[in-house]
């Protein structure tokens, strides 16, 4: 079976795809993030310490 994505509702062009990471301790975080698959869209909502934002520049790590 085929996993489908939602739809990005600020585009309605690219899908919302999920992103996870790893924590302090080296635990695994799934769905940390959600992105926009559309490069002129920019549409990410994400998890910080517990907290939800959206919106952020979606920048390159350095790591």
């Amino acid at each position: 079976m085929e996993k489908q994505y939602p739809a990005c509702l600020k585009c309605q062009q690219g899908v919302l795809i999920p992103l996870s990471d790893y924590g302090r301790e080296g635990a695994s975080i799934m769905y940390k993030a959600w992105v926009c698959t559309n490069p002129d869209c920019g549409f990410n909502i994400r998890i910080d310490n517990g907290e939800i934002s959206r919106g952020r520049d979606i920048k390159e790590s350095t790591k």
